[in-house]
């Protein structure tokens, strides 16, 4: 049985700095495509970052360059996201999910992988 389990979130004051860790079991992860999403009240669920098996990282925009990276620990199965310089917009639900294909070309897991319940992030002005 597949596990994706977020943790880190929490509140930080404005220009402050959260760790993100999402952790998989029930599955080979270091062949696996990890992304992480968010999704603030009244809003749809956007991409953040994501890291491929090969180590490719792809920003769905431009205002997280700079800010947030993502890496990944293949000995403990675990992807991070590292957000430094955070504002309050930055407020969401923050979800991980890990591709259920093997050595996947995407850039990214889909909505049909699998998925964590999220880690609340909320950043005060």
């Amino acid at each position: 049985q597949v596990q994706v389990v977020e943790s880190g979130g929490g509140l930080v004051q404005a220009g402050g700095s959260l760790r993100l860790s999402c952790t998989a079991s029930g599955l080979t992860f270091d062949d696996r495509v990890m992304g992480w999403f968010r999704q603030a009240p009244g809003k749809e669920r956007e991409g953040v970052l994501c890291i491929a098996w090969n180590g490719r990282t792809t920003y769905y925009t431009d205002s997280m360059k700079g800010r947030f990276t993502v890496s990944r620990d293949n000995a403990k199965n675990t992807v991070y996201l590292q957000m430094n310089s955070l504002k309050p917009e930055d407020t969401a639900m923050y979800y991980c999910a890990a591709a259920s294909r093997r050595y996947s070309n995407a850039y990214c897991p889909s909505a049909s992988d699998y998925w964590g319940q999220g880690t609340q992030v909320t950043v005060s002005s």
